[in-house]
């Protein structure tokens, strides 16, 4: 079983800064990409950030430059440093794990697509 649980959500002032972090347990030898995910009220879900195991890192266009995300392979945990909030930065932030080798009863199974429960974000005008 691979669960990943968030933190770090919360209300900030516009202009203001968060930090988000997400933690996967579970018994894991390895992660390919996690990455940051947000939904907005009345929209669809949309990637924010991704990063691989080797640390090529992508994000939306909304957020370059304001955002950073980074991991700690060791202990399977990837955050977002958010800066320079504004508004319509507020939404659910949901941690992605994709292509996840974890060790079951079986031996080693792979697995993908995993989600957090999510964490809420609200920036004020």
């Amino acid at each position: 079983q691979v669960q990943l649980v968030e933190s770090g959500g919360g209300l900030v002032q516009a202009g203001g800064s968060l930090r988000l972090s997400c933690a996967a347990s579970g018994s894991i030898f390895s992660i390919n990409a996690m990455g940051w995910y947000r939904q907005a009220p009345g929209k669809q879900r949309e990637l924010v950030a991704s990063i691989t195991s080797g640390g090529s890192t992508n994000y939306a266009d909304s957020v370059k430059g304001r955002f950073t995300i980074s991991r700690d392979n060791a202990k399977n945990t990837v955050y977002l440093q958010m800066n320079s909030l504004k508004p319509e930065d507020t939404a659910v932030y949901y941690c992605n794990a994709d292509g996840v080798i974890f060790l079951a009863r079986s031996g080693y199974q792979s697995g993908y697509d995993y989600w957090g429960q999510g964490t809420q974000v609200t920036v004020s005008s």
